[in-house]
């Protein structure tokens, strides 16, 4: 029980790291300081894509679900969560080229719109 309770855990994490990838800029909204962290992020995101290599969370989640007698899964992550949920074919190299653009499109966008905010709010306390 205790070894399936790690692997959902690590499957929770892997999700949220996934969405702080894709918009944790908006954070920077409120704070400043979670620019580095998320760009390292993005980053690292990015590079898993267009390196086609595993996230090092999922044989982790792999090893726990091994330890609780359950069924593991083969791929990456995002092959066996995310694309069947999105595209109900394989994940070929074009698909992950374009996620990672993806992902630096709407990062860039995001960090557009946190510069154009932040400037406005600026110049009211400049007037």
């Amino acid at each position: 029980m205790a070894y399936r309770l790690i692997a959902d855990l690590i499957l929770v994490l892997h999700f949220l790291f996934i969405f702080f990838v894709l918009f944790g800029g908006l954070l920077c909204l409120h704070r400043t300081r979670w620019i580095w962290p998320h760009l390292s992020a993005v980053a690292w995101g990015v590079y898993v894509e267009w390196a086609n290599i595993l996230c090092p969370l999922t044989p982790l989640e792999n090893l726990f679900r091994r330890q609780a007698s359950q069924h593991e899964y083969s791929g990456s992550f995002i092959e066996y969560y995310l694309v069947p949920l999105i595209y109900p074919e394989q994940l070929t190299d074009s698909l992950r080229y374009f996620l990672g653009a993806m992902v630096l499109i709407v990062n860039i966008t995001i960090y557009l719109y946190v510069y154009i905010r932040r400037n406005k709010s600026l110049r009211k306390v400049d007037e």
